[in-house]
């Protein structure tokens, strides 16, 4: 009898013990569930220039997906989601250290592209009889915003849940030769539907005008692992804007029939590459604005832009968006000059980038969609990237 209640005092104290260990975790303590490439480290982007702080900032969702940026340039640097496997895998194009960013090759890997996205003919606009003369970046035009546009500065950030983001500034009043002291907020949730979303606010206190959008390159196969050329892309297009041999458009709206610009049934990247269509000449390959079809849209109502679909990897990439034209550019100018998180130089067409947006040189076309801010009207788009796999 003895015996048998000291056994039971041991095995009650042993439970006892056992149930205290497992919940005996340190404050703070989170446990790792997933297992990531490319891990950021936080030391890395941090720094001090001119009193502004720059950081790391992570966002993760309950599926494991995770998303780092720095404030400077308010970049996307590295984007893990999984496979069909359920592998995590980085898909967007980056650099390692801020300081990769901000001495090394320029590029715009990951930012937000502003005041304008694209092009401006000439670096010149006007409105009303006011002329506005911009930086002449791009051969003889203006591109993404200028010399240092919205992706080479310091925003303010706040981190205002674990998988939420907002970043604010004031662009002042003729910054890169842009009218209107301009108060921006970008605001980048990472939802639990596996959606990466974008939201763009403005105000201004002069009639400007504004184009924001997002420039990363994404490789659904992993940041690092060759061309894209065999990534199967859907857009939501029936028309796109052709070009000059300074790729500004010539000012129609094209169908895409029996064109290589024709995605609005699945095909590769590469299946038109190689054509002799003269846009493609012109372009070295896709750099192109599509003019998106109104339908169909999602459940916020933002239309569905564009589909990707990697097939050794199983990973597919939807895009949705407010604005009414999409840029495909298909990485033909990346020559080897920036190395990547992964070590390996980033080649031509190792990514494509889906830059939602209006049109380029819409201030100076006037039969393209308007780009005008008026003082007490408020600037607004979203873009959503969201990530599945193949069943």
């Amino acid at each position: 009898m003895k015996i048998n209640s000291l056994n039971s005092l041991i095995l009650i104290s042993l439970v006892f013990l056992g149930c205290k260990d497992s919940t005996n975790k340190k404050p703070g303590m989170v446990e790792e569930k997933f297992s990531y490439v490319n891990v950021i480290n936080p030391d890395d982007f941090k720094a001090v220039i001119d009193g502004d702080s720059i950081s790391l900032y992570t966002l993760t969702n309950k599926n494991g997906l995770k998303a780092d940026f720095t404030n400077y340039g308010q970049r996307l640097i590295a984007l893990n989601v999984p496979d069909k496997n359920g592998k995590m895998g980085d898909v967007v194009l980056g650099l390692s250290t801020l300081d990769d960013y901000m001495n090394g090759p320029k590029n715009n890997f990951g930012a937000v592209i502003g005041r304008y996205g694209n092009r401006i003919a000439k670096g010149k606009f006007s409105i009303k009889k006011t002329k506005y003369k911009l930086a002449k970046n791009n051969g003889d035009n203006h591109l993404h915003g200028g010399t240092i546009g919205f992706d080479a500065v310091i925003w303010k950030a706040r981190q205002t849940a674990s998988n939420q983001i907002e970043f604010t500034r004031v662009s002042p009043h003729m910054e890169e030769g842009y009218p209107g002291n301009l108060e921006v907020k970008v605001t980048y949730i990472l939802s639990d539907k596996n959606e990466l979303k974008i939201s763009y606010e403005a105000v201004t206190d002069k009639t400007t005008i504004i184009n924001l959008t997002n420039h990363s390159y994404f490789n659904l196969k992993g940041e690092g692992k060759g061309d894209v050329n065999d990534h199967v892309m859907m857009i939501n297009a029936s028309a796109y804007t052709p070009v000059d041999a300074g790729l500004i458009p010539i000012g129609t709206i094209d169908s895409v029939k029996g064109t290589p610009f024709d995605f609005t049934r699945p095909k590769t990247i590469r299946k038109d590459l190689d054509s002799n269509h003269a846009q493609m000449v012109i372009g070295g390959g896709y750099d192109h604005n599509f003019v998106l079809n109104q339908s169909p849209k999602n459940s916020e109502g933002l239309v569905l832009a564009a589909t990707v679909t990697e097939p050794t990897s199983g990973r597919i990439m939807e895009v949705y968006t407010s604005e009414p034209g999409v840029q495909l550019y298909g990485g033909n100018f990346l020559n080897g000059s920036s190395i990547g998180k992964s070590g390996k130089p980033y080649l031509k067409r190792n990514a494509f980038c889906l830059e939602t947006q209006h049109f380029p040189d819409s201030p100076n076309q006037k039969s393209f969609p308007s780009t005008l801010l008026e003082p007490g009207d408020k600037y607004k788009s979203t873009t959503v990237y969201k990530f599945d796999v193949s069943k």
